[in-house]
């Protein structure tokens, strides 16, 4: 990965909004959390693990988005405390190691797990704060699909089709809700250095492998996605809703997620 510094970010005054993050204790969602946290925003982690770094005007509230009660319950002691929500990011998302194989060679655990979190997940926190949005007459969401989601390869047969289904519903909750104030779009990352993709590199045919699969020729930054985050967030992208942004290092215009066969 280059070495190069980071070009400056554009820096957004968040002072005052409440930012629900799932899954902000490591990788993308802690990016996430800590960039609105610095532009002002009160953030809330929605996770199951504290983060191991404390960040301002973050909170962790223990939640296991595959359990609806427990969704539930979190959006309820965030109500209390807030009493409103102006940015939801659905990012948690699991993508084990053991899922890196051809479907037939997948148990139902690893199926149903991936499911439960990675799609129903989105909306099952999506149901429990939207009734706020709505209150509220405005909001965004942001959830959080994958490069997966555009094009094929092998040993992703679970993750890549949930993360086509996260983009469908960032379309179908964009249709829905547009007419009530909220605004819902949807972040394709690349290859991005995260504890998760380190951990299944060696399924992918290493770093280098992965880097040179992106036209600019490494894996991405959780800050870069954070940034793309918080524009799609800001006012300045107040016409932008129902659509997906890829930030890829260029994958999708390069054509192919897998090397070729």
């Amino acid at each position: 990965m280059s070495n190069r510094p980071l070009a400056g970010a554009v820096r957004y005054d968040n002072s005052g909004r409440v930012v629900l993050v799932t899954g902000g204790s490591r990788g993308i969602g802690f990016a996430i959390a800590k960039a609105f946290s610095e532009s002002g925003a009160h953030v809330v982690s929605f996770d199951m693990s504290d983060p191991g770094v404390s960040l301002p005007n973050v909170e962790t509230y223990r939640c296991d988005v595959a359990s609806a009660e427990s969704c539930e319950s979190a959006t309820e002691w965030l109500r209390q405390k807030y009493h409103r929500v102006d940015v939801l990011v659905n990012n948690a998302a699991i993508q084990p190691v053991e899922s890196y194989v051809p479907i037939h060679q997948l148990s139902d655990e690893v199926i149903n797990r991936m499911t439960q979190v990675n799609l129903l997940g989105y909306l099952r926190v999506a149901r429990a704060v939207l009734p706020m949005l709505i209150e509220q007459g405005d909001g965004v969401i942001v959830n959080l699909a994958s490069g997966q989601a555009h094009r094929s390869a092998r040993q992703v047969g679970v993750y890549g089709p949930i993360k086509s289904a996260n983009l469908m519903q960032t379309k179908q909750w964009a249709v829905e809700y547009a007419r009530m104030g909220i605004r819902v779009v949807s972040v394709s990352p690349g290859a991005i250095d995260t504890p998760m993709v380190r951990a299944s590199l060696e399924a992918q045919g290493g770093e280098a492998a992965l880097a040179n699969r992106h036209p600019l020729g490494r894996i991405g930054r959780p800050e870069e996605v954070a940034s793309a985050v918080m524009w799609l967030a800001s006012a300045d992208a107040a016409f932008v809703t129902g659509t997906d942004l890829e930030v890829d290092g260029g994958l999708g215009a390069f054509g192919a997620f897998a090397d070729p066969y």
